[in-house]
């Protein structure tokens, strides 16, 4: 078997195209949980706390200047809102895997609870019953 032909049948298993698939939902969902906290849950926490927008909240270590060059040096911060964000981000990213997989247990165990119902009998199991149960009439 060739390099390629291994390669294929390794990509195309089934776990390894699923891992695949979550690992870009995963990411698309990642940005959408990151919009809702920069653009909808922070404005309004920011309002709230006297106008305040978190990704501004900085320690400047060193003010940004220029040099004899007319070259600017940026300013030097410690940027603690970002950091606010990504929290929040990763507190909610983390409850809302959460709250998937505990959905996924429970309907897992209501699947398993659930009795299990047997096959129907093969034809010939019932056509055997048939012929029994009209001799057992015949005898009476």
């Amino acid at each position: 078997m060739s390099f390629i032909q291994e390669f294929k049948a390794f990509a195309m298993r089934g776990n390894v195209v699923d891992m695949a698939v979550g690992i870009i939902i995963g990411g698309a969902f990642g940005k959408i949980v990151s919009s809702l906290v920069a653009d909808v849950i922070m404005p309004p926490i920011g309002l709230l706390l006297g106008g305040v927008d978190f990704s501004d909240i900085k320690i400047v270590l060193k003010d940004a200047v220029t040099d004899a060059a007319g070259k600017a040096i940026p300013a030097v911060s410690i940027n603690i809102g970002t950091f606010i964000n990504m929290i929040i981000d990763f507190v909610i990213v983390a409850f809302a895997i959460f709250a998937m997989i505990k959905l996924m247990n429970k309907l897992k165990r209501k699947e398993e609870a659930a009795p299990a119902v047997p096959p129907p009998p093969p034809a010939q199991e019932v056509l055997l019953s048939e012929i029994r149960d009209i001799l057992k009439t015949k005898k009476a």
